[in-house]
């Protein structure tokens, strides 16, 4: 997956605010999401990991984002819980900007076609 395609949804964007959603990963859950954006070749989610993590906060691009379940208000992720716990901590001082993304797109696109 291209580290540009990495930042647009795989589906239809949501309708819905994503916030409280749910995360599971292909191995079970990790966590609730923070805050979901919706920026065509831009969007993302944050998600608390909670205890899970020791609390770690990490930010996910849309690509990853494979189903969204409205009944349950779950998020489904095309990840393992670890490829999460090893990604690089959300920053909230830079997550806006395009270098920050830059590195968050090379770390989720790594193994990808």
């Amino acid at each position: 997956m291209a580290t540009l395609e990495i930042w647009s949804y795989t589906m239809q964007a949501p309708t819905v605010d994503l916030t409280g959603f749910k995360v599971e990963a292909h191995d079970g859950t990790i966590g609730k999401v923070e805050e979901a954006t919706y920026e065509t070749g831009g969007s993302f989610l944050v998600v608390d990991t909670g205890k899970w993590i020791f609390g770690k906060t990490v930010m996910l691009p849309a690509g990853v984002v494979r189903d969204i379940d409205l009944d349950t208000e779950t998020v489904f992720v095309d990840l393992m819980k670890d490829e999460i716990k090893d990604a690089p901590e959300f920053d909230e001082k830079r997550y806006k900007e395009q270098s920050y993304r830059n590195e968050l797109g090379e770390y989720y696109s790594r193994g990808k076609p």
